[in-house]
């Protein structure tokens, strides 16, 4: 049963979120330290059950703390994965010090920068630093929280993905890896910012938390059809899954860009996680097992139109409150 002094901390963690999020002059003393904390490089999930064996890295991260004095385990936090474009400063520093400000603590992971020698083009980057990185950078940002910050409840940690990071997010709620990466640890919630729906699970059970997923009508990035077969996989494996649509938004709208177009829609990609975490092309059946293999099965099927983003603040302010109202659950548990 909560305590009273529980359940004060939980309401004290709710209103801020729920409120219209700080801005301009009210963020600029929130400032960043740069951290750095052992990880490793598995290419595909399949590496992540002898993780030993893959290459070890320092991964890299900005670390927000909200201002104050913090009593042990009195602080909600969110890590932050970027995008197929990395680290925005309109977007992942942005809303790390909005929630620093708002009393939620900020792991922003630059997991390409911790990578430069795998990939420093568009391109190259997207070939070598997978989403099974991504995953691992997560996880070992979940235990640096735990292990070095009492001031964090490492209960409530949400994971916050945004496009290429937002797949990320949302296979890392799969059971198995949080088993493996997690070593006991989980995250308290996760967040899904117009991520393609690319890869389903052989075996859909989750860690148990939720996803909020976001995305807008315009994204042609995202097939609706997919992101609902992959909800009910994860619906299926006990997650709860809400999902928030933005009537005339693109991709990133968040991003900081004027309207323009890039990339490539990949509505032709089909992937399978298998049991043992084997990525499994269901085009041509070969395994996504290295960077050659992953160059000739993204070359075969990304082959669709370039994809519109765009900065809309109206919409920003929108995702900004569901955003604030999902954490505000997650976090605001007093028991």
């Amino acid at each position: 049963m909560a305590t009273v002094a529980a359940a004060t901390a939980a309401a004290e963690t709710r209103a801020p979120l729920l409120a219209p999020w700080p801005n301009g002059s009210a963020i600029e003393r929130i400032e960043g330290q740069e951290v750095t904390f052992p990880s490793a490089s598995p290419f595909s999930p399949e590496d992540f059950a002898d993780l030993a064996q893959a290459p070890k890295v320092a991964a890299r991260a900005t670390l927000f703390m909200p201002p104050g004095r913090h009593k042990p385990g009195s602080l909600p936090a969110v890590i932050m994965l970027h995008g197929s474009g990395g680290v925005l400063w309109a977007r992942e520093m942005t809303y790390s010090r909005q929630l620093a400000a708002m009393g939620v603590a900020a792991l922003v992971i630059d997991v390409f920068a911790a990578r430069r020698e795998l990939g420093m083009g568009f391109v190259d980057r997207l070939l070598n630093i997978t989403e099974s990185m991504m995953i691992a950078d997560a996880y070992a940002g979940l235990h640096y929280l735990a292990e070095r910050h009492p001031g964090i409840d490492p209960a409530r940690v949400a994971l916050i993905g945004f496009s290429y990071g937002g797949m990320a997010s949302m296979y890392a709620m799969n059971a198995r890896f949080a088993a493996q990466l997690g070593k006991g640890r989980r995250f308290a919630g996760h967040v899904a910012f117009y991520a393609p729906c690319i890869a389903r699970f052989s075996d859909p059970r989750t860690t148990g938390a939720p996803l909020l997923y976001l995305y807008g009508t315009e994204d042609i990035l995202i097939d609706r059809a997919r992101c609902d077969e992959f909800a009910a996989d994860l619906r299926k494996g006990s997650s709860a899954v809400e999902i928030v649509v933005y009537q005339g938004a693109p991709h990133q709208w968040d991003g900081g860009w004027g309207r323009r177009k890039i990339g490539r829609t990949m509505h032709a990609c089909r992937l399978q996680v298998e049991r043992d975490g084997t990525v499994r092309d269901l085009n041509t059946y070969l395994p996504m097992s290295a960077p050659f293999l992953r160059k000739v099965i993204l070359g075969l099927c990304a082959i669709g139109p370039p994809y519109p983003i765009g900065a809309d603040e109206a919409v920003r302010e929108k995702s900004n409150r569901d955003l604030g109202r999902f954490l505000a659950r997650v976090f605001g548990r007093a028991d």
